[in-house]
């Protein structure tokens, strides 16, 4: 006898947002049983996954990235596009706490019978992206939201891990991007596939001068033989002006490139960072902490070399094996 679904599985696939969110909150649980039901759950929503376009969205603070996913959001909403916004919230390095401000920064997309938003902290990981993103991810995706945007913390090079789960990635910049560009990180630029100058209408002139520095820039970073040349592109979320030529961009990526293949190296990606942390997990689990710490107080008094007090980590735990 075949063991029964899990009791979030029919309600989610039949689209009911109140089960969706109640299986995003089971997969960003810690506890060990919460973590197997997750994993129950997923499998078998799965199958139902990974119909959707994922875009990744990012900017520097001020850029006006909410108000960008809002106003593209309501658009594909109105057009009949199912639409989840996955908005990662930083979290207080101190307390752990976040803002969680999304919602009420999106107040016509967040009543919108079409689009289901999740804001998330991020917890201090690594690319500004919660720990469980991916797994929200599929679990909208099984629920038929056939559009995901996810909207990072902001810019820095840890922030390129979004496009290790997403199909493209949109970088947001302002008018005055000639200055902005100094402090975004190569690593950003490279990722862009989509390059947005928004709040356009505030200096027009600034806005094409920016989108004319970004294609610059894009041509220098773009391999010849890539499948998809990146596209700067200026809009306004306040007006409505060129977000119709983003979401045409966007369909228009999507009809270039293998998205079947580049998932499929993500998710071979991301089972080998499941394996390195596990694989640590591990480790740490079987040595001796007392080691670890006098190791790490030599190395730092000068007395080892890092690589030696690792190798003497290693070799002792060996050893032992």
């Amino acid at each position: 006898m075949s063991a029964a679904p899990h009791p979030l599985t029919l309600p989610l696939l039949s689209g009911n947002r109140r089960a969706l969110a109640k299986a995003i909150t089971l997969s960003e649980s810690t506890r060990p049983e919460h973590e197997a039901q997750a994993q129950t759950l997923l499998s078998e929503v799965l199958p139902r996954a990974g119909r959707s376009i994922r875009v990744g969205l990012t900017g520097v603070p001020g850029v006006g990235k909410s108000t960008f996913i809002e106003a593209l959001g309501v658009r594909l909403a109105d057009a009949g596009h199912r639409v989840a916004v996955l908005a990662v919230d930083p979290s207080s390095a101190r307390t752990g706490g976040s803002i969680m401000g999304d919602k009420t920064r999106m107040p016509r997309l967040t009543v919108h019978e079409g689009a289901f938003i999740r804001p998330s902290p991020s917890g201090g990981t690594l690319g500004g992206v919660a720990r469980r993103t991916r797994e929200a991810v599929t679990l909208c995706e099984a629920a038929g939201y056939d559009v995901i945007l996810v909207e990072t913390v902001g810019v820095g090079q840890s922030e390129t891990t979004v496009a290790a789960m997403t199909d493209l990635f949109v970088l947001l910049t302002l008018p005055n991007a000639g200055d902005e560009l100094q402090g975004i990180k190569r690593g950003i630029m490279e990722l862009a596939d989509i390059c947005v100058v928004n709040k356009a209408d505030t200096n027009p002139q600034a806005a094409v001068r920016a989108q004319t520095e970004l294609r610059t820039a894009l041509t220098l970073l773009t391999p010849h033989d890539a499948p998809w040349r990146p596209v700067a592109l200026r809009a306004s979320a306040l007006t409505g002006e060129g977000l119709d030529g983003v979401w045409n961009a966007v369909e228009a990526y999507r009809d270039a490139v293998d998205l079947l293949v580049k998932r499929q190296g993500q998710a071979a990606q991301w089972f080998d960072e499941l394996l390195r942390e596990a694989a640590w997990r591990a480790f740490q689990s079987g040595v001796d902490g007392a080691q670890v710490q006098a190791l790490r107080a030599d190395v730092a008094a000068g007395r080892l070399t890092a690589v030696q007090g690792v190798s003497a980590l290693l070799d002792g735990h060996t050893d032992s094996d």
